[in-house]
C-alpha cells in the first residue's frame, strides 16, 4: 500500500457568470505513487467581494478553513472537533483502500492549488 505524502486542496471557479468570488474546493490525499484519493468534494465558498479584490493568499487561507476542521459547537472544544475531523478523513481514505490514521493525516503538509481560471480572475497569472 502506498503512503500518503501530503494533503492538497484544489480551488476552482464555481460560477462562471458571477462577478463575485464563487469557488469550489476539492480536498485530496496525495499518494507516494502520484495517485490521489478524494477526501472532501463538497466544499466551496462565495463572497460579495469582486474577483479583482481577492488575493491568492486570502483564497489559500480560506480554502484551508473550508476543508476543516470546523469550529466547535457551543460547549465543545477545538481539540474534540479536530480529532473528529481527522478521524472522519481517515475513514474516508480507508474506504478507498488507503491505510492512514488520523494522527498521520493531521501531521501532513497541506497545499492549496488555485486553478488557472481562479488566478486569471484575481489577476495573479504569472
Amino acid at each position: 500500500m502506498t503512503a500518503v505524502t501530503r494533503l492538497v486542496t484544489f480551488v476552482d471557479v464555481d460560477d462562471e457568470l458571477a462577478d463575485t468570488v464563487s469557488v469550489s474546493a476539492r480536498h485530496e490525499a496525495e499518494l507516494a505513487d502520484g495517485g490521489r484519493v478524494p477526501l472532501l468534494d463538497d466544499r466551496g465558498w462565495g463572497t460579495t467581494q469582486g474577483w479583482a479584490a481577492a488575493s491568492a493568499d486570502d483564497m489559500r487561507e480560506t480554502a484551508r478553513m473550508v476543508v476543516g476542521p470546523d469550529e466547535p459547537d457551543e460547549g465543545g472544544s477545538r481539540e474534540d472537533m479536530a480529532a473528529a475531523h481527522w478521524a472522519c478523513l481517515s475513514r474516508v481514505a480507508q474506504r478507498q483502500g488507503v491505510a492512514v490514521d488520523a494522527a498521520e493525516l493531521r501531521r501532513l503538509r497541506h497545499d492549496v492549488v488555485l486553478s488557472r481560471r481562479v488566478l486569471e480572475r484575481i489577476g495573479d497569472v504569472r
